[in-house]
């Protein structure tokens, strides 16, 4: 099985790349989806993080008002990474869950769309590593663009996440997503050759046919010995 890192920044067009992949056929595990789920009212990120922020976060609803938690944690870092912390056990849990489950389908790629992927650790389980750029002024003018907000507040935000250069020195595979949507597209087909390459014997062993095949070789082997054992 192939596990795939994909990740970016705020407004460099990851999601995109993702609904792309989505698009082509590929299982996708959003860990932005994995993370709303973990803080739906009554679950138990959701009792952990309203005890460390206070009912203030809720909606009328008791649902938590995500827009209003990350105004707080992107102002202030403590903050920030208290959530973190917090949250971090819960999504691992739910990513492996939905990874468990695709692998359980037979899937032989999967597409893991992680905006923390490098800082959660969660790096050392993918390869390749697919890392969505655009430079500096371009994320800018774009978050400012999506979320119509000021230059300080999405200058804040970028500057809450770990610098789009230095994930990309970690990647194996760069999308430049400085362009149009036309240039993103071509890009993309040019990197599914590299994804969709027979896999390795390493990867195979763990996909759900080679383990399989492992248990199947291993209970002929045990099979054939015991006859082996019945006539001596």
């Amino acid at each position: 099985m192939r596990i795939i890192g994909l990740t970016g920044g705020i407004a460099t067009g990851k999601s995109t790349v993702s609904n792309l992949f989505k698009g082509n056929g590929f299982p996708v595990v959003d860990a932005d989806v994995v993370a709303r789920d973990v803080l739906k009212k009554g679950s138990g990120g959701w009792r952990k993080v309203v005890a460390a922020f206070g009912e203030d976060i809720l909606q009328e609803n008791g649902e938590v008002d995500r827009p209003k938690l990350g105004q707080i944690v992107f102002t202030d870092p403590s903050k920030r990474q208290l959530l973190n912390r917090i949250l971090a056990p819960y999504i691992s849990y739910g990513i492996l869950w939905e990874v468990f489950k695709l692998w359980m389908k037979g899937c032989k790629i999967i597409i893991l769309d992680v905006p923390l992927l490098f800082e959660a650790k969660i790096d050392r389980w993918t390869k390749p590593i697919i890392v969505v750029w655009v430079d500096p002024e371009t994320q800018l003018q774009r978050l400012m663009a999506r979320d119509r907000t000021s230059a300080q507040d999405a200058q804040n935000r970028i500057n809450a996440q770990m610098p789009l250069d230095v994930k990309r020195t970690k990647a194996d595979i760069v999308i430049d997503n400085n362009g149009s949507l036309e240039d993103l597209n071509e890009s993309f087909r040019k990197i599914i050759d590299q994804i969709t390459k027979p896999l390795t014997w390493t990867e195979f062993w763990l996909s759900r046919q080679g383990a399989i095949v492992a248990f199947l070789s291993i209970f002929s082997g045990v099979f054939g010995c015991k006859k082996l054992l019945a006539r001596l």
